[in-house]
């Protein structure tokens, strides 16, 4: 298993999101990030756990409008 730090762009790329969102998700403090120094990074790990509770759902306001509009 590769354990490295991934970067904001790496992360967005990992996902297939923009990195715009990303930045999103972490201001609403649902994604698990770790800030360093200036930087975020993020353990690939812990994000893919973090999409698999279904919290990467749950965070985007268009998906939560989409889904209440389905019921």
């Amino acid at each position: 298993m590769e354990d490295r730090w991934l970067s904001v762009d790496e992360i967005a790329t990992y996902l297939g999101i923009k990195r715009e969102t990303v930045y999103k998700w972490i201001d609403e403090k649902q994604m698990p990030a770790h800030k360093v120094g200036r930087l975020w990074k993020f353990r690939k790990d812990e994000v893919d756990a973090w999409v698999r509770s279904g919290d990467a759902a749950s965070s985007s306001s268009d998906a939560a409008s989409r889904s209440s509009r389905c019921d």
